[in-house]
Protein backbone atom coordinates (compact mmCIF):
# COMPACT_ATOMS: atom_id res chain seq x y z
CA UNK A 1 0.00 0.00 0.00
CA UNK A 2 1.49 3.51 -1.01
CA UNK A 3 2.01 5.76 1.82
CA UNK A 4 -0.02 9.28 1.69
CA UNK A 5 1.88 12.05 2.43
CA UNK A 6 1.03 15.38 3.38
CA UNK A 7 3.10 18.34 4.01
CA UNK A 8 1.68 21.12 6.16
CA UNK A 9 4.25 24.25 6.55
CA UNK A 10 6.13 23.86 3.27
CA UNK A 11 8.98 26.43 3.76
CA UNK A 12 12.44 25.64 3.87
CA UNK A 13 12.03 22.33 6.22
CA UNK A 14 8.88 21.05 4.98
CA UNK A 15 9.63 22.08 1.35
CA UNK A 16 13.02 20.15 1.12
CA UNK A 17 12.37 16.81 2.78
CA UNK A 18 8.67 16.75 0.79
CA UNK A 19 10.60 17.45 -2.16
CA UNK A 20 12.56 14.85 -1.61
CA UNK A 21 10.00 12.18 -1.14
CA UNK A 22 8.44 13.33 -3.80
CA UNK A 23 11.37 13.36 -5.89
CA UNK A 24 11.57 9.60 -5.61
CA UNK A 25 8.53 8.58 -5.97
CA UNK A 26 6.68 8.93 -2.94
CA UNK A 27 3.30 10.29 -2.96
CA UNK A 28 3.44 13.90 -1.24
CA UNK A 29 1.08 16.38 -1.14
CA UNK A 30 2.10 20.12 -0.29
CA UNK A 31 -0.14 22.52 1.66
CA UNK A 32 1.09 25.79 0.08
CA UNK A 33 -0.17 29.50 0.85
CA UNK A 34 2.55 32.29 -0.38
CA UNK A 35 4.22 29.66 -3.25
CA UNK A 36 1.22 27.97 -4.22
CA UNK A 37 0.89 29.99 -7.80
CA UNK A 38 4.67 29.90 -8.48
CA UNK A 39 5.11 26.12 -7.68
CA UNK A 40 1.98 25.40 -9.05
CA UNK A 41 2.73 26.60 -12.59
CA UNK A 42 6.77 26.24 -12.45
CA UNK A 43 7.59 23.72 -10.00
CA UNK A 44 9.50 22.99 -6.93
CA UNK A 45 13.64 23.96 -7.21
CA UNK A 46 16.15 22.22 -4.47
CA UNK A 47 19.35 23.73 -4.85
CA UNK A 48 21.56 21.28 -2.81
CA UNK A 49 25.43 20.17 -1.50
CA UNK A 50 24.44 17.21 -2.51
CA UNK A 51 22.86 17.55 -5.88
CA UNK A 52 20.14 20.09 -7.12
CA UNK A 53 16.73 18.48 -8.48
CA UNK A 54 13.94 19.86 -10.02
CA UNK A 55 10.23 18.78 -9.90
CA UNK A 56 7.85 19.98 -12.60
CA UNK A 57 4.62 18.87 -11.13
CA UNK A 58 3.95 19.38 -7.82
CA UNK A 59 0.74 18.25 -5.83
CA UNK A 60 0.24 21.52 -4.37
CA UNK A 61 -2.84 22.87 -2.75
CA UNK A 62 -4.35 25.64 -0.80
CA UNK A 63 -7.02 24.16 1.21
CA UNK A 64 -6.31 21.03 3.42
CA UNK A 65 -9.76 20.15 2.32
CA UNK A 66 -8.14 19.59 -1.36
CA UNK A 67 -6.39 17.53 0.24
CA UNK A 68 -9.12 14.97 1.94
CA UNK A 69 -7.35 12.01 4.67
CA UNK A 70 -3.61 10.66 4.57
CA UNK A 71 -1.31 8.59 6.23
CA UNK A 72 1.17 10.96 7.68
CA UNK A 73 0.60 14.49 7.97
CA UNK A 74 4.88 15.85 8.08
CA UNK A 75 4.54 19.39 9.98
CA UNK A 76 7.14 21.65 9.41
CA UNK A 77 5.14 24.74 11.03
CA UNK A 78 6.38 27.42 12.60
CA UNK A 79 5.44 27.52 16.43
CA UNK A 80 4.15 30.10 16.23
CA UNK A 81 1.08 28.64 14.03
CA UNK A 82 0.51 26.02 16.48
CA UNK A 83 -2.55 27.52 17.11
CA UNK A 84 -3.73 26.30 14.07
CA UNK A 85 -3.31 22.68 14.38
CA UNK A 86 -6.92 22.07 14.33
CA UNK A 87 -7.75 24.13 11.92
CA UNK A 88 -5.40 22.55 9.26
CA UNK A 89 -4.92 19.16 10.37
CA UNK A 90 -8.51 17.93 10.82
CA UNK A 91 -9.26 17.55 7.76
CA UNK A 92 -6.02 15.36 6.92
CA UNK A 93 -6.29 12.97 9.84
CA UNK A 94 -8.07 9.72 9.60
CA UNK A 95 -8.37 7.12 12.43
CA UNK A 96 -4.75 5.44 11.38
CA UNK A 97 -3.07 8.67 10.56
CA UNK A 98 0.01 9.51 12.06
CA UNK A 99 0.94 13.85 12.50
CA UNK A 100 4.84 13.43 12.86
CA UNK A 101 5.58 17.33 13.78
CA UNK A 102 9.20 18.30 12.68
CA UNK A 103 9.03 21.27 14.66
CA UNK A 104 11.53 23.54 17.08
CA UNK A 105 11.55 23.35 20.96
CA UNK A 106 9.08 21.58 23.28
CA UNK A 107 5.67 20.68 23.79
CA UNK A 108 4.57 21.27 20.18
CA UNK A 109 3.56 16.96 20.25
CA UNK A 110 1.62 17.85 23.83
CA UNK A 111 -0.60 19.88 21.87
CA UNK A 112 -1.07 17.83 18.67
CA UNK A 113 -2.02 14.84 21.53
CA UNK A 114 -4.26 17.01 23.15
CA UNK A 115 -5.86 17.53 20.10
CA UNK A 116 -5.62 13.85 18.11
CA UNK A 117 -5.04 11.48 21.27
CA UNK A 118 -0.88 10.22 21.70
CA UNK A 119 -1.37 7.12 20.10
CA UNK A 120 -1.44 9.41 16.52
CA UNK A 121 1.64 11.53 17.11
CA UNK A 122 5.21 11.28 16.59
CA UNK A 123 7.81 13.89 16.65
CA UNK A 124 11.22 14.25 14.49
CA UNK A 125 14.20 16.47 14.59
CA UNK A 126 15.73 17.59 11.32
CA UNK A 127 19.29 18.95 11.81
CA UNK A 128 19.66 20.99 8.49
CA UNK A 129 20.91 23.78 7.35
CA UNK A 130 18.33 25.13 4.25
CA UNK A 131 16.62 28.07 3.73
CA UNK A 132 13.82 29.04 0.95
CA UNK A 133 15.29 31.52 -1.01
CA UNK A 134 12.33 32.57 -3.97
CA UNK A 135 9.29 31.13 -3.99
CA UNK A 136 9.30 27.88 -4.94
CA UNK A 137 13.04 27.79 -4.70
CA UNK A 138 14.84 26.02 -1.63
CA UNK A 139 18.73 26.38 -0.91
CA UNK A 140 20.09 23.20 1.09
CA UNK A 141 23.38 24.35 2.61
CA UNK A 142 24.57 21.34 5.21
CA UNK A 143 23.64 18.03 6.82
CA UNK A 144 19.87 16.70 6.33
CA UNK A 145 19.63 14.31 8.66
CA UNK A 146 16.74 13.56 11.26
CA UNK A 147 15.73 11.63 14.30
CA UNK A 148 11.87 10.79 14.81
CA UNK A 149 10.38 9.58 17.73
CA UNK A 150 6.95 8.00 18.70
CA UNK A 151 5.77 9.90 21.39
CA UNK A 152 5.24 8.85 24.82
CA UNK A 153 5.79 5.21 23.11
CA UNK A 154 8.75 3.24 22.20
CA UNK A 155 8.96 2.67 18.39
CA UNK A 156 6.52 0.41 16.24
CA UNK A 157 6.11 -0.97 12.49
CA UNK A 158 4.39 2.27 11.13
CA UNK A 159 7.47 4.39 12.90
CA UNK A 160 9.99 2.38 10.83
CA UNK A 161 7.91 2.45 7.92
CA UNK A 162 7.52 6.22 7.84
CA UNK A 163 11.79 5.88 8.68
CA UNK A 164 11.98 3.49 5.84
CA UNK A 165 10.60 5.88 3.20
CA UNK A 166 13.24 8.72 3.92
CA UNK A 167 16.01 6.03 3.95
CA UNK A 168 14.44 5.31 0.35
CA UNK A 169 14.51 9.26 -0.24
CA UNK A 170 18.16 9.67 0.62
CA UNK A 171 17.23 11.27 3.94
CA UNK A 172 20.12 9.64 6.62
CA UNK A 173 16.81 9.11 9.75
CA UNK A 174 17.26 7.13 12.66
CA UNK A 175 14.65 5.62 14.66
CA UNK A 176 14.80 6.95 18.47
CA UNK A 177 13.42 5.06 21.32
CA UNK A 178 13.29 8.32 23.84
CA UNK A 179 11.97 11.42 21.54
CA UNK A 180 11.78 13.76 24.66
CA UNK A 181 15.89 13.07 25.26
CA UNK A 182 16.41 14.15 21.89
CA UNK A 183 14.47 17.37 21.64
CA UNK A 184 16.21 17.89 24.60
CA UNK A 185 19.46 16.91 22.65
CA UNK A 186 18.52 19.33 20.13
CA UNK A 187 18.03 22.55 22.33
CA UNK A 188 21.42 22.22 23.26
CA UNK A 189 21.86 23.87 20.04
CA UNK A 190 18.98 25.26 19.06
CA UNK A 191 18.82 27.48 22.69
CA UNK A 192 22.52 29.08 21.82
CA UNK A 193 22.57 29.14 18.08
CA UNK A 194 18.92 30.15 17.32
CA UNK A 195 18.72 32.29 20.19
CA UNK A 196 21.73 34.36 19.75
CA UNK A 197 21.69 34.82 16.03
CA UNK A 198 18.28 36.11 16.13
CA UNK A 199 18.83 38.59 19.53
CA UNK A 200 22.22 39.89 17.76
CA UNK A 201 21.25 39.90 14.33
CA UNK A 202 24.26 37.62 13.00
CA UNK A 203 25.28 33.97 11.69
CA UNK A 204 26.12 31.19 13.24
CA UNK A 205 29.39 32.04 11.36
CA UNK A 206 30.07 35.06 13.25
CA UNK A 207 29.30 34.01 16.58
CA UNK A 208 31.42 30.88 16.37
CA UNK A 209 34.00 33.26 15.48
CA UNK A 210 34.24 35.24 18.34
CA UNK A 211 35.35 33.47 21.77
CA UNK A 212 33.38 35.42 23.43
CA UNK A 213 30.18 34.65 22.00
CA UNK A 214 31.20 30.77 22.12
CA UNK A 215 31.63 30.99 26.02
CA UNK A 216 28.35 32.47 25.96
CA UNK A 217 27.17 29.62 23.64
CA UNK A 218 29.06 27.11 26.06
CA UNK A 219 26.51 28.86 29.19
CA UNK A 220 23.28 28.34 27.78
CA UNK A 221 24.57 24.75 26.57
CA UNK A 222 25.09 24.13 30.11
CA UNK A 223 22.10 25.29 31.57
CA UNK A 224 19.75 23.12 28.43
CA UNK A 225 22.01 19.96 30.09
CA UNK A 226 21.18 20.85 33.33
CA UNK A 227 17.75 21.49 33.22
CA UNK A 228 17.32 17.87 31.04
CA UNK A 229 18.65 16.22 33.88
CA UNK A 230 16.09 17.36 36.27
CA UNK A 231 14.08 16.25 33.63
CA UNK A 232 15.65 12.24 33.80
CA UNK A 233 17.35 12.88 30.50
CA UNK A 234 20.85 12.75 30.34
CA UNK A 235 22.92 14.35 28.16
CA UNK A 236 26.56 14.16 28.17
CA UNK A 237 29.39 16.78 27.97
CA UNK A 238 30.86 15.13 25.19
CA UNK A 239 27.64 15.88 23.20
CA UNK A 240 27.91 19.28 23.90
CA UNK A 241 32.02 19.81 22.52
CA UNK A 242 30.60 17.68 19.46
CA UNK A 243 27.91 19.82 18.77
CA UNK A 244 30.76 23.14 19.02
CA UNK A 245 32.87 21.31 17.08
CA UNK A 246 30.35 20.79 14.44
CA UNK A 247 29.02 24.19 14.70
CA UNK A 248 32.70 25.22 13.89
CA UNK A 249 32.84 23.22 10.47
CA UNK A 250 29.42 25.05 9.14
CA UNK A 251 28.93 26.98 6.13
CA UNK A 252 27.81 30.61 6.97
CA UNK A 253 24.15 30.15 8.10
CA UNK A 254 21.08 32.27 8.73
CA UNK A 255 19.04 30.36 11.49
CA UNK A 256 15.24 30.09 10.87
CA UNK A 257 15.13 32.58 14.22
CA UNK A 258 17.71 34.88 12.70
CA UNK A 259 15.70 34.82 9.48
CA UNK A 260 12.41 35.53 11.01
CA UNK A 261 13.49 38.38 13.01
CA UNK A 262 15.03 40.08 9.36
CA UNK A 263 11.73 39.39 7.86
CA UNK A 264 9.97 41.01 10.40
CA UNK A 265 7.90 37.85 11.28
CA UNK A 266 6.84 36.10 14.76
CA UNK A 267 9.85 34.89 16.51
CA UNK A 268 9.61 30.54 18.07
CA UNK A 269 10.92 32.31 21.49
CA UNK A 270 8.30 30.15 23.64
CA UNK A 271 9.41 26.88 21.85
CA UNK A 272 13.25 27.49 21.73
CA UNK A 273 13.81 29.30 24.63
CA UNK A 274 10.52 29.86 27.08
CA UNK A 275 8.94 26.09 27.36
CA UNK A 276 12.99 24.58 28.39
CA UNK A 277 13.79 27.63 30.37
CA UNK A 278 10.05 27.37 32.63
CA UNK A 279 10.89 23.56 32.69
CA UNK A 280 14.13 24.09 34.10
CA UNK A 281 13.29 26.98 36.47
CA UNK A 282 10.30 24.73 37.69
CA UNK A 283 12.52 22.26 38.77
CA UNK A 284 14.86 24.40 40.57
CA UNK A 285 17.35 24.54 37.88
CA UNK A 286 19.34 28.47 38.05
CA UNK A 287 19.17 29.68 34.27
CA UNK A 288 20.62 32.89 34.04
CA UNK A 289 22.24 32.80 30.71
CA UNK A 290 19.08 31.54 29.12
CA UNK A 291 16.69 34.09 31.81
CA UNK A 292 19.07 36.82 29.82
CA UNK A 293 18.06 35.51 26.35
CA UNK A 294 14.66 35.29 27.03
CA UNK A 295 14.67 39.01 27.76
CA UNK A 296 16.52 39.92 24.87
CA UNK A 297 14.46 38.21 22.42
CA UNK A 298 11.36 39.13 24.33
CA UNK A 299 11.91 42.74 24.03
CA UNK A 300 13.13 42.33 20.37
CA UNK A 301 9.14 41.02 20.13
CA UNK A 302 7.53 43.73 21.61
CA UNK A 303 9.78 46.46 19.75
CA UNK A 304 11.64 47.35 22.74
CA UNK A 305 15.47 47.72 23.90
CA UNK A 306 17.44 44.85 24.22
Amino acid sequence: MTMRIAIVGSGALGGYYGALMAHHGYDVRFLMRSDYQVVKAQGLTVRSCRGDFHLDQVDCYRRPEEIGLVDLVFIGLKTTADFRFRELLTPLMGPDSLALTVQNGLGNDDKLAKIFGPRRIAGGLAFLCANRIAPGVIKHLDYGHMHIGNYQQPPDDRLHQISQIMLNSGIDCKVVANLLLAQWRKLVWNVPFNGLSALLDMTVDQIIADDKLVDRAASLMKEVQAAAQTQGLMIHDDDLEQMLAYTYKMEPYYTSMHLDRRNGHPLEIESIIGEPLRRGQNQGVEMPAMARLYQGLKAIETGGQV
